[in-house]
């Protein structure tokens, strides 16, 4: 154990916690501190672990193998425990909630088959946006709450739009507040489902061609294998033959 692996065993534990905050009212009835603003602290907090452990284990050269599993395992379980909960709050469709939680789970498929061949698939530039929107959709999804329910059901781009102003002609009101929030989060929501499915095309696509690079050279091999012992074969029929022949 050491201090990235902490922080990644930490993120794991601060899972339920965050499903707790979100799905009850623990944090007003106990420490009088507003579900939305409990949450959201919980939730950067945790996220904020998935930068600190990858910059200590760098930073210390402290990467190790139980790291490296643990990480990403972690990520997706923060992650996934957070969408789904705004789901029970109708604060995301669940359409695009199971978009992105499959595409995690066809990743992590494919990086286990990969490893089991021998290679790995770095996490590609669009596989990091999509990490940062995810945590910005649902941090916005989170404060556009109202009371474990969106401020808008119908026409939140017009409300939203109409908040947007609200706040510009220095009306701050937490309902406008919260519709400003709401709407952009579903913006953001839309970023995430786009980069989750253009970074898993990316994923495939780099494996399919680590895969046929690794079949090409197997092939190659084996041709090379198998011109040797035709040759192999050749010679030792030459030679017997040649063992064979009358002498004079």
């Amino acid at each position: 154990m050491n201090l990235p692996n902490t922080l990644t065993i930490l993120r794991i534990f601060l899972v339920p916690l965050l499903v707790v905050v979100l799905l009850t009212k623990v944090s007003e009835d106990w420490f009088g501190i507003s579900q939305q603003i409990f949450g959201v602290v919980l939730f950067l907090a945790a996220s904020l672990t998935d930068w600190l452990d990858g910059f200590f284990a760098r930073r210390r050269g402290q990467v190790t193998t139980l790291g490296t599993l643990l990480d990403p395992i972690a990520d997706k379980l923060l992650i996934s425990a957070a969408f789904i909960s705004l789901v029970e709050f109708h604060l995301a469709p669940a359409w695009a909630v199971v978009i992105i939680i499959a595409r995690e789970f066809a990743v992590s498929g494919l990086r286990a088959i990969a490893a089991t061949e021998g290679f790995t698939i770095a996490a590609s530039k669009m596989g990091k946006l999509k990490m940062a929107a995810q945590v910005v959709a649902i941090t916005l999804l989170i404060l556009g709450s109202n009371n474990g329910a969106p401020p808008v059901i119908e026409n939140s781009y017009f409300s939203s739009r109409e908040a947007f102003d609200e706040i510009l002609a220095h009306n701050y009101t937490s309902e406008n507040f919260r519709a400003l929030c709401y709407g952009a989060g579903r913006v953001m929501l839309w970023i995430v489902v786009f980069s989750s499915l253009y970074s898993m095309y990316g994923y495939f696509r780099k494996f399919y061609g680590k895969v046929r690079d690794r079949i090409e050279v197997r092939e190659r091999r084996k041709l090379r294998e198998l011109m040797r012992r035709r040759k192999k074969t050749k010679t030792f029929l030459q030679d017997n033959m040649s063992l064979g022949e009358p002498r004079s």
